[in-house]
Parts: C-alpha cells; sequence; structure tokens
C-alpha cells in the first residue's frame, strides 16, 4: 500500500487520539509550579482545616507546595470568585461548603454556580443538631411542632446557609410557623439559646457539642441521613417524626471551569487518596465530621440537587437575593 494512502487512512485515527493524547498531556505536566488552595471562609473551621490536613499529601503526591489562602469575606462569594477567575489549569483549587450552592438563594452572585466551575469531589459530610436550652417546652421534633402551632412566635437562632435554611424547611414541612433570628456566628447565637431568650437552633453538631455534653443545651434530634457518631442516642427529624428530611453541611473541592477531563481526573484521585488517609478520616471525625468522597460528576449533581432544594425554600420564604 502507498505510503500516502496510509497516512490517509491514519489521520482519522490520528484525529481521534489527539485530543486524548493532549489531556494526558497535560495530566502528566501537572504541576509545574504551587498550586494554591483558596479556602473562601476565615481561619479554623471545617474547611479550612481540611484544606490544610490535604495539603501535605498532596504537596507529597505533586512535588509542589500547596498552600492555603483563606480569602473569607461575603459568605464565602469573594474567595470562590477567585477560583472562578483562575486559569483552568489545576494550579488554583478552592475548598468550599454547601454555602456554594445555598448563596444563589442570597445573592446576584459575580459567577453561575454551576457553569463557571469544575467539580473535583466531595470532602465531608457534617450534620446539624436541633437544640434548645435545658428547660424548653419540647424535647423532640414532634412535641416542638405542637408547641409552635399552639404557642405561635417560636423563635430560631441562624448564621446563614443551610443553619438558617434548615428550620425554614422543617417549618415549611411541617406547617409552623418560626421567627428567624439573625446572628453571626454560633458563638454569638449560643448564650441566647442557652438562656432561653431564643428556642431553637439548627446548629452544626461539632459547634454544639461541647454544650450538649455540658447540659446546658438538649438534642431533640440530628439532620443527617444516619445518626450522629458524637450523638448515637439521638434519632435523626428523618427516623423520628419526618421521613425524608436532611439538611448537612459539606465541603467539596472545585475548580475553575475548562479542566481538560484527564487532569480532572488525576486532581480528583489524587484529592480522594489524601482524604481517605486514616489520620485524615481520624481528625474528621473528632471535629464531628464525616469524610466523605465522590466522582466530579456525583459532586456536580449534589451541588445542583442542593442549590434547587434550599433555592426552592428560600423562595417560599420570601427571601430574594440581593
Amino acid at each position: 500500500m502507498p505510503m500516502t494512502r496510509r497516512r490517509a487512512l491514519a489521520a482519522p485515527a490520528l484525529l481521534l487520539a489527539g485530543p486524548a493524547w493532549a489531556q494526558t498531556s497535560v495530566a502528566q505536566g501537572f504541576p509545574s509550579r504551587p498550586v494554591r488552595m483558596v479556602v473562601p471562609y476565615t481561619p479554623g473551621g471545617v474547611s479550612d482545616i481540611t484544606a490544610r490536613l490535604m495539603a501535605d499529601p498532596l504537596a507529597a503526591a505533586w512535588g509542589q507546595p500547596v498552600p492555603v489562602e483563606n480569602r473569607a469575606g461575603a459568605d464565602g462569594v469573594i474567595g470562590t470568585e477567585v477560583v472562578a477567575r483562575a486559569a483552568p489549569d489545576g494550579h488554583v483549587l478552592g475548598l468550599v461548603s454547601v454555602g456554594h450552592p445555598v448563596n444563589a438563594a442570597y445573592y446576584k452572585l459575580p459567577y453561575d454556580t454551576m457553569r463557571d466551575f469544575s467539580f473535583v469531589t466531595q470532602t465531608t459530610s457534617t450534620p446539624l443538631v436541633l437544640c434548645a436550652a435545658k428547660n424548653f417546652a419540647a424535647n423532640t421534633p414532634a412535641e416542638l411542632v405542637a408547641h409552635a402551632k399552639k404557642n405561635p412566635g417560636v423563635t430560631f437562632a441562624g448564621t446563614g446557609g443551610v443553619v438558617r435554611l434548615a428550620p425554614v424547611l422543617f417549618g415549611q414541612q411541617t406547617g409552623t410557623e418560626l421567627t428567624y433570628v439573625p446572628y453571626r456566628g454560633s458563638t454569638q447565637a449560643h448564650p441566647d439559646l442557652m438562656a432561653g431568650r431564643v428556642d431553637i437552633m439548627f446548629d452544626t453538631v461539632p459547634a454544639a457539642l461541647v454544650h450538649i455534653q455540658s447540659g446546658a443545651l438538649k438534642a431533640l434530634a440530628t439532620t443527617g441521613a444516619k445518626r450522629a457518631p458524637q450523638l448515637p442516642e439521638v434519632p435523626t427529624i428523618g427516623e423520628a417524626f419526618l421521613p425524608g428530611f436532611e439538611a448537612a453541611t459539606w465541603g467539596m473541592v472545585i475548580g475553575p471551569a475548562g479542566i481538560p477531563a484527564g487532569l480532572l481526573a488525576k486532581l480528583n484521585a489524587d484529592c480522594v487518596a489524601a482524604l481517605r488517609r486514616p489520620e485524615v478520616v481520624d481528625r474528621h471525625t473528632v471535629l464531628g465530621a464525616e469524610v466523605v468522597t465522590s466522582s466530579p460528576e456525583e459532586m456536580r449533581r449534589l451541588c445542583l440537587a442542593e442549590m434547587e432544594k434550599w433555592g426552592d425554600a428560600a423562595r417560599k420564604a420570601g427571601i430574594v437575593p440581593q
């Protein structure tokens, strides 16, 4: 067969192989410099701790430093925008929380929650706990609903995100009217909650646990799909009263949109390996969080589902993005 004909027959195969070769080349050349891990929140929270626990094993795997960069502000919007505007070469990643999809219900964002990002993996899941002062009238979710219907004006402390919207969703699904009292953070809300100046709070287990263990607060239920390991005697709302009810905070690694598929697969594999290290899992357990990993597509689906779920709850509550 003449060389020219052989080349002609081979050309389509070479064209098809081109994109795959290019993606493999990009993945093999990564990283060529330090990889920034942007955390759009203040130091000390679960997202920040997760990023720092991942940084060392990722640096060892990649042969480049992985500095964690806190870019807090506007409920995570400022730091998240940094990730959205970065080049899609894997050298800028972000570690965000469930606040990423929830923020679309509160703000007119400078980026599109889904379109402007690549989704690498889920990192953690942390349930909330429905808690109240030790002398509050109700001891279970059913008693809370009965009490709220007989005594309009039951208040809940909220700090934004799912901590604010979980009681909104609970009220919508149970036909109860709960009044929102805003706080900047759990540490500001807890004194009023313990004193009975505000009635209930759906707080993260790690934030409320010390007060529950001391007896200053009581746990009526948790909000995960299963019981929280730190509160094994406390039933979930789903099993005790409202089947299917679930609310949790979680984390995920994201990057800018357009990361090539081969590189995205490498980022996923390396991040998952870092998260599954025993010392990383154990540290999260102490914090009250569970390490949960996923494929990029699974993470994308979860993010979209959460955005629709909490966005619907916010719209029904009359919350308009500002």
